[in-house]
């Protein structure tokens, strides 16, 4: 697996997003030997990146990831654990409870990345937040903060609050859509030690039939989904977290970082937008 390394922390390029184990927004027991089953499947195919947040299935999302570590014996140190604070919880009392409940449902001592979920009302809020956040990295709750669907301007105010260096802004980035190119955000990251997690990195409906990614992806004896991803990772200072419950895709999306997109292919590629 490929890696990322800012501010001394290496990163592998793909990791695993959890949005929709365990449920949606609420917790969904029917759907928890399938979740278990992805779960279980990822730390087999070597993942090591795990990407959750408090508001998926109501916390239930943490709780089986923390479920599948126990029954895995994986070591903690192995791993890469990323969740997220709800906007609606950005005082400074709701922040460390966030925290804490989600260690509690994931059983760990700490995790290595907590991410503000989604752009808070006011700046106000962002101070608050932020006030929190720096006191749960001095506890050692947390070893490193980051954002996520934050624009430039709010990224360079948390950058500015943070007693740390931001590691990461979680973004919407994907084939064919460009709007985290056209905003900034991008280029912003990549000019500032700031790497850019791209989540729903494969929704894009057309993408199996697309002729270029079809022929590209022959090319290499791929998918044409493996092909997005490699496109992606391909970019200095952009990670991508897809999640799948597919035991194949699952082991797909993580061989994906070993595909060598040639310059003329990552340029075609690019193009699609």
């Amino acid at each position: 697996m490929k890696h990322e390394t800012v501010h001394g922390v290496s990163i592998p390029k793909i990791g695993f997003g959890t949005w929709k184990i365990g449920g949606d927004s609420y917790p969904d027991p029917k759907r928890d030997p399938a979740s278990l089953t992805a779960l279980h499947t990822a730390l087999e195919a070597g993942y090591t990146h795990f990407d959750t947040a408090e508001v998926y299935a109501d916390g239930h999302s943490e709780e089986l990831l923390g479920r599948t570590i126990r029954e895995t014996n994986t070591k903690r140190e192995s791993l890469f654990i990323t969740t997220k604070v709800d906007p609606a919880h950005l005082q400074y009392e709701q922040v460390l409870k966030s925290c804490e409940n989600s260690l509690r449902r994931l059983k760990l001592d700490y995790v290595d990345l907590y991410l503000i979920h989604w752009p808070p009302r006011s700046g106000t809020q962002l101070n608050d937040a932020f006030r929190a956040l720096n006191q749960l990295v001095k506890n050692g709750k947390v070893k490193h903060l980051g954002a996520s669907n934050f624009n430039v301007k709010l990224l360079k105010q948390a950058q500015s609050l943070s007693e740390t260096p931001l590691l990461t802004n979680q973004v919407p980035y994907r084939l064919p859509d460009r709007a985290y190119v056209e905003n900034g955000v991008l280029e912003y990251c990549q000019q500032n030690d700031i790497l850019l997690t791209a989540y729903s990195p494969v929704k894009f409906r057309n993408l199996p039939v697309n002729k270029t990614l079809q022929t590209i992806a022959e090319a290499h004896a791929a998918t044409s989904y493996q092909i997005a991803l490699a496109w992606l990772v391909a970019q200095p200072r952009v990670i991508t977290i897809p999640m799948s419950l597919n035991p194949q895709h699952i082991r797909e999306n993580f061989e994906a970082a070993e595909i060598e997109l040639s310059k003329a292919e990552f340029e075609t590629l690019s193009k699609l937008y």
